[in-house]
């Protein structure tokens, strides 16, 4: 394995994990049709922090970088869709 490859082993686990991570609120947050437990500042900003990854990602042509990140945007943006389609409900 050469060192790119064994580089690349990394950034591919790195970005699965991370990605994956979010898996387990979003199911929950469809599951419990809250999202009162998840912080809007916090969904906010990591979303803009995730924006800012991909366009790095695109700028060093980095495809773990890429995928993890277009993914987990995908992921937390449908968290915030969820917290403001369940806050409306609630109200």
């Amino acid at each position: 394995m050469t060192d790119y490859n064994y580089i690349d082993f990394f950034g591919f686990l790195a970005a699965l994990l991370t990605t994956i991570a979010f898996l387990p609120q979003l199911y929950k947050t469809w599951q419990t049709k809250s999202a009162n437990d998840v912080s809007l500042i916090m969904l906010i900003l990591f979303l803009i922090g995730l924006i800012c990854w991909i366009i790095y990602g695109l700028r060093i042509n980095s495809i773990p970088i890429l995928v993890a990140n277009i993914i987990t945007f995908i992921f937390n943006f449908s968290i915030l869709i969820l917290k403001i389609v369940y806050s409306k409900n609630n109200h």
